[in-house]
């Protein structure tokens, strides 16, 4: 994963870019801080889901006419916006790779053993 956002800058409006700018600023500020990182991304589920139930479901369309240019909208413009959570099965993959990893740096760093089999403990 880089150090930036992804993001088409060109297609938001000022005050978006200036959001997006400040979410890529923290979270690049909390980089190798899983506990920092993890309230970060609370934060941003809470604000999606208060924007959503305040904002968002008020301004829905009470026509058919606004309706179908909402659905059109979401269909052409990559779906239903929402926050993808990590899975458990993703997580523990993620950990096991990065165990058996540093088993492999052990391995190869430590004895082969003797003759009797008998093995060095790295400190």
């Amino acid at each position: 994963m880089g150090d930036r956002i992804d993001i088409d800058f060109d297609q938001l409006s000022d005050d978006l870019k200036q959001l997006a700018q400040a979410s890529e600023q923290a979270a690049i500020a909390r980089t190798g801080d899983e506990i920092a990182l993890l309230g970060l991304l609370r934060l941003l589920e809470e604000l999606h889901s208060q924007i959503r139930d305040a904002w968002f479901q008020d301004a829905l369309p009470t026509n058919r006419q606004r309706l179908y240019a909402l659905l059109r909208d979401i269909e052409l413009s990559g779906g239903w916006p929402h926050i993808q959570r990590m899975r458990l099965r993703a997580l523990l993959a993620q950990l096991e790779l990065a165990e058996a990893s540093q088993g492999n740096d052990a391995e190869s760093t430590s004895d082969a053993g003797d003759a009797e089999g008998n093995f060095s403990v790295p400190d």
